[in-house]
């Protein structure tokens, strides 16, 4: 079995990452062992703790370990925070799974709160005006949270949308990214420092 076969490999069996650090400043670290064996419980909560584990992870050496598990995953949500796991781990093609969950109503939610914690907009971007209403709504919901000044003009179509829904969503979204941009602390540019008085910066006469 390919559960049995991936657990089994030496690399997921002994290879440990350092990815972070503890209170204390030591190294903190992952054996990949342990993620595999809550890859493999029967309890799909455990499972998926385990793949939105490695999502926050996001190192390009579970990436395999990840792959074959999403491949005999049974469960949908499991399933989608292993696409999500493997996303951040560099599949950008898992982003489309992802996408396309927007449209469900079993897995919209959890989608939105995966795609909330994307670094930047710009992948999304693609997507827009290319989905159905329900999932342009929900793009327009995380781009609320991770748009940027970019954003503004990419989605002010949207909010003259004879679809209602699309247009408050994008207003919404407008709102948000405008709020945060105003938060945004002014960087005044640093004045050069004077020394002295002007008087004494001539040079002597003679």
């Amino acid at each position: 079995m390919l559960l049995m076969s991936l657990t089994s490999q030496p690399s997921a069996a002994k290879a440990s990452v350092t990815v972070a650090q503890d209170d204390a400043g030591a190294p903190a670290r992952v054996d990949s062992a342990t993620v595999a064996r809550k890859l493999s419980s029967q309890n799909p909560l455990e499972r998926r703790e385990a793949a939105e584990e490695l999502a926050r992870l996001a190192l390009a050496e579970h990436r395999r370990l990840a792959e074959g598990y999403w491949v005999q995953e049974k469960d949908s949500r499991v399933r989608l925070a292993l696409d999500w796991a493997l996303y951040r781990m560099g599949k950008n093609e898992s982003l489309f799974a992802l996408v396309r969950a927007l449209d469900s109503k079993k897995l919209a939610e959890q989608s939105v709160g995966y795609l909330k914690q994307l670094e930047g907009p710009e992948p999304l971007y693609v997507f827009l005006g290319h989905v159905n209403g329900n999932t342009e709504i929900r793009l327009l919901e995380v781009l609320a949270s991770v748009g940027d000044r970019a954003t503004l003009e990419r989605i002010e179509p949207f909010a003259e949308s004879t679809d209602s829904g699309i247009a408050d969503a994008a207003r919404f979204a407008e709102r948000e990214i405008n709020i945060r941009l105003q938060e945004q602390p002014v960087v005044e540019p640093k004045r050069p420092r004077k020394v002295g008085n002007s008087a004494e910066t001539k040079p002597p006469s003679r």
